[in-house]
């Protein structure tokens, strides 16, 4: 194997990396989402660990795919959401100490950051395959981010369980995702077609 070789992923290599992401990225946010939904309704504590953690983790899963996509530099889309999910993490640990309205305020300028930012690295990557899911997941969360400042002006207090509804239908989209690459790789073990 040349040196240019080894510093160039296949589409191959590309698409099996794609696959365990995807599949991994769909396993921590319905783990994310049962935790929500069970101790994060009853233990403070957990809940405010958890909406600190759900950014954290998708600076730190943006960090090492686009590492392992080419670097940084090669993916710019990805560079700015790890940029914008780090900043939001600490952004959500600030704002838990004045209201839970600013927190979900504050997701959903991530939401909508975030959502654009995967919706370019989808357009970009659609001939890995299974990024139309990526970027129909990416609009939606645009979307979603203008429904969560709306409903940061409401009188209610909301919490983990509305942001789960969210991290819940990124876990669908990442599974599609990977399952699609799944099928794609049993059909043609050497992809490059579009998809």
């Amino acid at each position: 194997m040349n040196r240019q070789t080894s510093l160039k992923p296949t589409a191959l290599a590309a698409s099996h990396w794609l696959r365990s992401y995807y599949f991994t990225r769909a396993g921590v946010s319905i783990a994310w989402v049962a935790a929500a939904f069970t101790v994060g309704r009853t233990m403070p504590p957990i809940a405010a660990a958890l909406l600190v953690a759900y950014p954290a983790w998708d600076a730190v899963a943006n960090l090492v795919d686009a590492r392992r996509s080419g670097g940084l530099k090669a993916n710019a889309s990805q560079a700015l959401n790890v940029a914008i999910s780090g900043l939001t993490a600490v952004a959500v640990a600030v704002t838990l100490g004045q209201s839970l309205n600013a927190v979900l305020a504050v997701f959903g300028v991530w939401a909508i950051l975030s959502g654009l930012f995967q919706l370019a690295t989808g357009v970009r990557r659609w001939r890995d395959g299974g990024q139309w899911a990526m970027v129909l997941s990416g609009a939606q969360s645009a979307l979603a981010g203008g429904f969560f400042i709306k409903r940061a002006t409401d009188a209610g207090i909301p919490g983990t369980a509305d942001i789960a509804p969210y991290a819940a239908f990124g876990a669908f989209y990442f599974l599609v995702s990977a399952v699609w690459l799944t099928v794609k790789l049993a059909r043609n073990p050497n992809p490059s077609a579009q998809g």
